[in-house]
C-alpha cells in the first residue's frame, strides 16, 4: 500500500515542490526589504544573494520539473536550497555592523524551518534531516555570535527548539494524515468498483437468458420498444423474426432435457453468430423459441435475414433421427413480419404477426421460412374464425379450465393450484393459448373470458374445498379496467370464498410501474385481501423493477433459470436470483419442476412452492375431487 501510495502521490508531490520553490524563491527575493531596513550596511552583498538563491529555487526546480527527474530529488533540491539560504543570509548579516538589530532579526530563521517541515510538504525524513541541520547552525550563531546574555540566549534557543519540536510534529501528522486520507480513498474506490460490478452483475442478471446466454424478454422488448419508437418518429423500417426449433420435444423425450439444452444452447450461439456478424439482436423468447430483431430496409432483406438464420442452424447438423419427417437432423422454422406490412400502432401486433408466419412455416412443411404478408387470405380467414369462435366460446361452452397443482416445498403437501385457459374447437381440436390469447386481447374478449376463468375457478376448486388457494393468471388488458377489482370481489362475494385463497398472476409484457390504472387494481385487490402474484420473474419486463416497485405476495421464477442450472454458471445464476427475490420479502415460487434432482435442488434452497410436470400435469376439476383429502391423493398419484 505503501508503494501504492507513494506512485500515486508521485506527480502531486512533483507539481506540489515545484510551486512551492516559485513561491519560496520570491519571498526569499522580496526578505530584502526587512535587509535594507536591518542591515543596509550589507544590502547590495546581501540582495545580489538573494536574487542568486532566489534563481536557484525557481529556475533550478523548473529544470529538474521539465527533465522529468522524481520528486525525491526535487524536494532534496528544495531542502539544499532552503539552508544555503539560510546559512548565506546569516554569514551576509553576520557582517553587519548593526549587530543590535541582528539581536532581534536573527530569530527570523524559524521562517526557514518553518519552510522546511510545513510549507514545502516535504517527505518526513528529508524535514528532520534540513530542519536539523538549520537547528544546529542556528545554535552555533547564537553561541558564537549572539551570546549577549544568558536570557537572550535561553529565550532564542528556546523558539528555535519548540518551533523544530512543534513543525517537525506537525508534518509528520500531515504526511500521516495523506497516507490515512490514500487508504480511506483506496477502500472506497475498491467498494465503488465491487458495487458497480455487482450492479452490472445483476444488470446482466436481469437481460441475459441463463440456458443460452442471449438476452431474455425483458431485454428483448426493451430492445423492440426502442426499434418501435424509431419506426414511428422516424420511419426506420425493421424486421421481427420468430425462430422455433422444429419437433424439439420429441428431441427432448429421445434425448433427455440436458441433451435438449445442450441442443438449444448449440442453436442459440449459431443464431448469435450469424448474428453479430449483422449486427442484429438475438434472444429467447420462451421453451425452445427464439426472436431476432434487426433493421431492414425491405422485404427481401427480411427474407435474407431469416433464410441466414434457418441454415446457420441446419449447418450444425445435430443429429435428430427420430423426428416424423425425412430429415435426420436439428432444425428450426421461420416466420418473420415487416414493419412496412403490419398496420396498426401497437408494437405487440409485430410479434403475433411474426407468430402467424411462424405457424404457418410449422403448418407447411417446417425447416423454411414465411413471410407475414396482410394480403395474405390465409390469415385473414384464420383470424376471423378464431375471432368468430373467441365470440361464442363461452356460450358454447368451447373454453375450459385446467388446474397444475402447486406444493410447498418444505412439507410437500398441496397448498393450491394454477388454473390454464384451454380452448377447443367444435369438432375437438385444442388451440394453443398462445395463439388465442393475443387475438381474444386485441379483440377486448379477455376481459369477459378472465371474469369467468376466476368465477369457475372459484365454483370449481375452492368452494368445494378440493384445494386451499386458486392463481388465475390475468392479462393486463383486464388489470386496465376500472372496475376489474370490483368485479373480482363480486365474484368472491357471490361464491362466498376468502379473498386470500384467490391468487391473481400477472405475466407483464409492459413496464406496469407506469400504468396507473394497472397499479390501481393492484392495490385495490391487495385492499380486498386478494393474493397478486408476479408471473414468469426475469422475462419481459417482470423484472427487478417491477419487484422494487410493485407490491407482491409471490414470485414466480421462469423455468428458464431451474432449467439452466445443469451448467456452473446457470445454477450460481439460479440461486443469486433466489436471494433477490427473498430480500424483497414475496414467497417464491418455482415452476417448471421436471426432474426429482430440480424438486430436490429447489427444496435445498429453501424456496416455499413447486410446480411443474413432476409434481402434476394440468388436470380438469374433477381429478382433483370435492374435498382436500381427495386433491390431494390425485396430486400424489400423478406424480407418481
Amino acid at each position: 500500500m505503501k508503494a501504492l501510495y507513494a506512485a500515486e502521490r508521485e506527480q502531486w508531490r512533483r507539481q506540489s515542490a515545484r510551486i512551492s520553490a516559485h513561491i519560496a524563491g520570491a519571498v526569499y527575493a522580496l526578505f530584502a526589504v526587512t535587509d535594507y531596513i536591518l542591515v543596509n550596511d550589507v544590502f547590495v552583498l546581501d540582495f545580489l544573494a538573494r536574487m542568486a538563491i532566489g534563481a536557484i529555487f525557481i529556475i533550478g526546480t523548473e529544470a529538474l520539473f521539465r527533465v522529468g527527474v522524481r520528486s525525491l530529488y526535487i524536494e532534496l533540491h528544495c531542502a539544499s536550497a532552503t539552508v544555503l539560504a539560510y546559512v548565506t543570509w546569516l554569514t551576509i548579516s553576520g557582517l553587519s555592523v548593526y549587530q543590535n538589530n541582528m539581536a532581534y532579526y536573527a530569530t527570523y530563521g524559524v521562517i526557514f524551518m518553518i519552510g522546511q517541515n510545513v510549507f514545502f510538504n516535504f517527505r518526513f525524513q528529508i524535514a528532520v534531516v534540513s530542519s536539523t541541520a538549520i537547528l544546529i547552525l542556528s545554535q552555533l550563531d547564537i553561541a558564537l555570535n549572539r551570546n549577549i546574555g544568558f536570557a537572550y540566549v535561553v529565550a532564542i534557543a528556546a523558539l528555535y527548539i519548540s518551533t523544530y519540536i512543534l513543525t517537525l510534529y506537525v508534518n509528520w501528522s500531515l504526511n500521516s494524515e495523506r497516507f490515512l486520507v490514500f487508504l480511506n480513498s483506496a477502500r472506497a474506490e475498491i467498494r465503488q468498483k465491487e458495487a458497480m460490478e455487482r450492479g452490472a452483475a445483476l444488470l446482466k442478471l436481469s437481460t441475459t437468458d441463463a440456458l443460452t446466454g442471449l438476452a431474455n424478454r425483458r431485454a428483448v422488448d426493451e430492445e423492440l420498444g426502442a426499434y418501435w419508437r424509431d419506426w414511428q418518429a422516424q420511419h426506420i423500417s425493421f424486421a421481427v423474426v420468430l425462430v422455433d426449433v422444429d419437433y424439439f420435444k420429441i428431441y427432448n423425450d429421445r434425448y433427455g432435457h440436458q441433451e435438449g439444452d445442450r441442443c438449444l444452447a448449440a442453436v442459440a450461439d449459431a443464431m448469435a453468430a450469424a448474428g453479430a456478424e449483422n449486427g442484429y439482436m438475438v434472444g429467447r423468447f420462451g421453451g425452445e423459441e427464439f426472436i431476432l430483431i434487426a433493421p431492414s430496409p425491405s422485404r427481401e432483406h427480411v427474407k435474407h435475414i431469416a433464410e441466414t438464420i434457418r441454415r446457420a442452424v441446419e449447418g450444425l447438423a445435430i443429429p435428430h433421427d427420430h423426428r416424423p419427417d425425412s430429415a435426420a437432423v436439428v432444425t428450426v422454422s421461420v416466420g418473420a413480419a415487416f414493419s412496412r406490412d403490419v398496420p396498426g400502432t401497437r408494437v405487440e401486433r409485430l410479434i403475433t404477426e411474426s407468430d402467424r408466419a411462424l405457424y404457418d412455416a410449422k403448418k407447411t412443411g417446417r425447416n423454411c421460412v414465411r413471410l407475414f404478408d396482410y394480403e395474405s387470405s390465409t390469415y385473414a380467414e384464420a383470424e376471423e374464425n378464431l375471432a368468430d369462435l373467441l365470440r361464442t366460446a363461452e356460450d358454447r361452452k368451447l373454453v375450459s379450465l385446467v388446474y397444475q397443482p402447486i406444493l410447498s416445498a418444505p412439507s410437500g403437501e398441496i397448498v393450491g393450484a394454477e388454473a390454464l385457459m384451454r380452448l377447443t374447437t367444435p369438432n375437438g381440436k385444442a388451440i394453443s393459448p398462445a395463439v388465442f390469447i393475443p387475438l381474444a386481447e386485441r379483440m377486448g374478449v379477455i376481459v369477459t373470458l378472465g371474469l369467468w376463468a376466476i368465477g369457475t375457478a372459484c365454483r370449481q376448486l375452492l368452494a368445494t374445498d378440493a384445494v386451499p388457494l386458486v392463481s388465475v393468471n390475468v392479462s393486463p388488458v383486464q388489470l386496465r379496467q376500472a372496475s376489474f377489482s370490483l368485479m373480482v370481489a363480486k365474484i368472491l362475494g357471490d361464491t362466498g370464498i376468502s379473498p386470500r385463497r384467490l391468487a391473481i398472476e400477472i405475466t407483464e409484457t409492459l413496464q406496469i410501474e407506469d400504468q396507473p390504472d394497472i397499479l390501481k387494481n393492484i392495490r385495490e385487490l391487495r385492499l380486498l385481501g386478494v393474493q397478486v402474484w408476479l408471473d414468469d420473474f426475469g422475462t419481459g419486463f417482470a423484472g427487478l423493477s417491477c419487484v422494487r416497485e410493485v407490491e407482491f405476495d409471490a414470485v414466480k421464477l421462469d423455468r428458464s433459470f431451474l432449467h439452466a442450472t445443469n451448467t456452473v454458471k446457470g445454477s450460481e445464476m439460479f440461486k443469486n436470483i433466489i436471494g433477490l427475490v427473498r430480500s424483497t420479502g414475496c414467497a417464491i415460487v418455482v415452476e417448471g419442476i421436471e426432474t426429482e434432482d430440480q424438486r430436490r435442488l429447489c427444496v435445498e434452497q429453501e424456496v416455499d412452492y413447486l410446480q411443474g410436470y413432476h409434481i402434476g400435469r394440468p388436470a380438469p376439476a374433477e381429478s382433483y375431487g370435492c374435498s382436500s383429502a381427495g386433491a390431494t391423493g390425485s396430486v400424489q398419484r400423478s406424480v407418481g
